[in-house]
C-alpha cells in the first residue's frame, strides 16, 4: 500500500469517526435521539448559559452538527462544513465547557479536539475514498487549436 492510499485511508477514517461523533450530538440536540434533550431541553440549557436567541441557537447548532456530520462521513462537502463545524465546537469551548479544560470537569477538552480535527478535515479535504469526487462537475477542457 503507497503512501497516497494510507493518507486516504486515514482521512477515511477520520470523516467517519469525527462525523459520527458530530452527527450524534446534533441528533440529540434537534430530536431528543440517543439520550438528548431535544431543541426545548437544550434551549433551557442554553438559555442558563445566556446564550442570545436560545432556541434559534439550538437550531443552527444541532443542524449544523447533524447534517455536518452526515456530509462528513459521505465526503460530500467536507472543506464547506468543516468551518461551520469548528466554529460551533469553539462556541461550545468557550460558554458551555469554559470551566475547566478536562473533559471529566466538564471542561473544554472534547469540543476543543472536534474543532480541530473538522479545521484539519477543512485544510486536507475528503480524501480519495469519498462521495465528492464521483460527483465532481470538474470538466476538462481540450486544448485550444
Amino acid at each position: 500500500m503507497n503512501q497516497s492510499t494510507r493518507s486516504d485511508l486515514g482521512l477515511l477514517a477520520l470523516r467517519l469517526m469525527i462525523g459520527a461523533v458530530f452527527a450524534f450530538h446534533g441528533a440529540g440536540k434537534l430530536f431528543g435521539w440517543f439520550g438528548g434533550y431535544g431543541i426545548e431541553g437544550t434551549a433551557g440549557f442554553f438559555e442558563g448559559l445566556g446564550i442570545p436567541f436560545p432556541v434559534l441557537s439550538v437550531v443552527f447548532a444541532g443542524a449544523t452538527e447533524f447534517f455536518g456530520g452526515l456530509l462528513l462521513m459521505a465526503g460530500f462537502g467536507v472543506r464547506l462544513v468543516a468551518a461551520p463545524l469548528a466554529f460551533t465546537m469553539l462556541v461550545a469551548s468557550f460558554t458551555a465547557h469554559a470551566g475547566a479544560f478536562n473533559s471529566q470537569a466538564g471542561g473544554m477538552e472534547f469540543p476543543l479536539t472536534l474543532a480541530v480535527a473538522a479545521a484539519a478535515l477543512g485544510l486536507l479535504g475528503p480524501g480519495r475514498f469519498a462521495c465528492a469526487p464521483r460527483f465532481s462537475a470538474k470538466r476538462r477542457l481540450a486544448p485550444a487549436a
